[in-house]
Order: structure tokens, then C-alpha cells, then sequence
């Protein structure tokens, strides 16, 4: 796979929760925006994936039914020493499916690969 960087979007002002693990294997919680932002951002930094995953709070999609709701960006990683371009290559929602996902560690390995310890 083509090293990727991702830019993941939660909207903050959608209602509702999702239950799912945070990694697999795990236990569900429920987890509204604010809690799936926490908890990506602890997956990043457990991680090391600073350099490839940003989170931002934004519209993610899907406003008028009930969230939380992710969109995720898809970029080529640039080699160093070289400015970022800002044109996804591919993007995923995850508008009305998050509950779906096995576990929202899925959202960074269904676009970047398996997560590793």
C-alpha cells in the first residue's frame, strides 16, 4: 500500500452515541463526538501516528439524522522536506455507519492499514 496520511473529521454539534470497542477485541462503550475524538486522538498517540493522522472538528455530513458521524480524507504521504498538498487522493464516511465498524480503531485501519502494538 502507498503510504497515506489521514485527515479525520468529527462534527462536535451532532447528538447521539455510537457502542463500539475502542480497539478490537475491547469492550463496547458509548461514545458520543466528544468521546470519539478523545479516543482517536489516544490512538494516534499510542500509535506514533502523529505524522499521519490529524483529527479536525468539522461537518463530517449527515446533519439532519443522528450522528456522531466521521469523514475521513485520504492524502499521499510527501517525502521530507517537502510541503503537503491538500488534494485528497480518496476519502470514507463513516455518516449513519459508525455503529457498524467492529471498533473505531477501524476508522484509522480501514484507511491506513492495522493498527500494531
Amino acid at each position: 500500500m502507498t503510504p497515506r496520511r489521514l485527515v479525520i473529521t468529527v462534527c462536535p454539534r451532532e447528538p447521539g452515541a455510537v457502542a463500539l470497542p475502542i480497539a478490537r477485541d475491547g469492550r463496547a462503550v458509548r461514545l458520543n463526538a466528544a468521546a470519539i475524538l478523545r479516543h482517536l486522538r489516544e490512538l494516534i498517540v499510542e500509535h506514533g501516528l502523529d505524522e499521519r493522522v490529524r483529527l479536525r472538528e468539522g461537518c463530517a455530513g449527515g446533519c439532519t439524522g443522528p450522528g456522531p458521524n466521521v469523514s475521513v480524507e485520504i492524502f499521499p504521504m510527501t517525502r521530507p522536506g517537502e510541503r503537503e498538498d491538500h488534494v485528497a487522493v480518496g476519502w470514507k464516511t463513516y455518516v449513519y455507519s459508525l455503529g457498524s465498524l467492529d471498533c473505531l480503531a477501524a476508522v484509522i485501519e480501514d484507511n491506513l492499514g492495522r493498527l500494531r502494538r
